[in-house]
């Protein structure tokens, strides 16, 4: 038998999922108001000149931060815009956006207060998510020095989340669908920004790359 409690609690949650479809029926009743044709044009396909690798945060949505418009980015998040070599989830979204889409900028997008960088830097065990952990906490191993000399907590893992972002955008250069983009001519940049949920304002970390001159030799595909 339900308590008032568990049963008023029902009463909400099917009244949240209720106004997500209301939400949508005015979405779409808004946006005919503005441009009859909307949808009918948007469904004729996409050719986004942006993909996007950002963090799974609901607060980070990447065409409200931007002021774009659905269809002009594509769009791949996880739990802290990681760029893993054995993730065949991003790499597929890598192939497509960057082989068929012919996109012209990648940009992994990072946050501050990032939940997941901040359970890096931590020593508790949450469950499966350890193992996605380990990558960033990898991070935190390159940059230790650096970041162990910041006393003040927000400062370090502002600066923790800066260095995931620039050491993602080096995985994402290093991978041979980057590779063999810029080996084949094509004009492709790759971009590394932070998010500031405080102030609404994108940081670019200045680590953009149009070619893999820079980089080690051992990573290089001749």
């Amino acid at each position: 038998m339900s308590t008032k409690i568990e049963k008023d609690t029902q009463h909400s949650t099917a009244e949240l999922y209720a106004s997500l479809l209301d939400g949508n029926k005015q979405f779409v009743a808004n946006t005919l108001k503005i441009d009859p044709e909307y949808f009918i044009n948007l469904a004729k396909g996409q050719s986004p000149p942006v993909l996007w690798i950002g963090c799974a945060d609901s607060r980070v949505p990447a065409n409200q931060i931007t002021n774009t418009a659905p269809g002009e980015i594509f769009v791949h998040r996880n739990i802290a815009n990681m760029v893993v070599h054995s993730d065949m989830n991003m790499l597929s979204v890598l192939d497509y956006a960057v082989n068929v889409l012919k996109v012209k900028h990648v940009i992994v997008t990072g946050h501050y207060g990032c939940g997941g960088v901040l359970a890096a830097m931590g020593n508790h065990e949450f469950g499966l998510i350890d193992n996605w952990l380990r990558h960033i906490k990898d991070v935190y191993r390159l940059h230790a020095t650096a970041l162990e000399q910041i006393e003040d907590p927000t400062e370090r893992s502002d600066r923790f989340v800066e260095f995931n972002v620039i050491e993602n955008v080096y995985n994402l250069c290093k991978t041979s669908i980057v590779q063999n983009a810029w080996k084949s001519g094509q004009e492709l940049g790759v971009h590394g920004w932070v998010y500031s949920l405080s102030t609404g304002i994108i940081t670019d970390m200045k680590v953009s790359a149009y070619d893999n001159a820079n980089m080690e030799d051992v990573f290089k595909f001749k």
